[in-house]
């Protein structure tokens, strides 16, 4: 998956910008961003603090790694039963 540009803390800036009352079409051109982009941001970081988004950045990074090791377990269960499986 592509990364953002910005960062959490700038994105979470951005959406400050628009809570105070710029408008949308100002702050689109200002930072350079489409309205659909915005709109994505503020669904996923809209209300969080600069430490939230750096704590929803771990757990996605922690939920990663955990996913990772289930799918390697499941391999390595799926491999054992298939050698269990064999009449030698």
């Amino acid at each position: 998956m592509k990364r953002s540009r910005c960062k959490e803390e700038q994105i979470i800036a951005i959406l400050k910008e628009a809570e105070a009352g710029m408008k949308l079409a100002e702050i689109v051109r200002k930072h350079g961003i489409s309205e659909q982009t915005f709109y994505r941001w503020r669904s996923k970081y809209g209300g969080m603090e600069v430490s939230e988004a750096a704590r929803l950045r771990e757990l996605e990074e922690e939920n990663r790694k955990l996913k990772r090791l289930v799918a390697d377990q499941a391999l390595d269960i799926l491999m054992l039963k298939e050698i269990n499986a064999k009449k030698w």
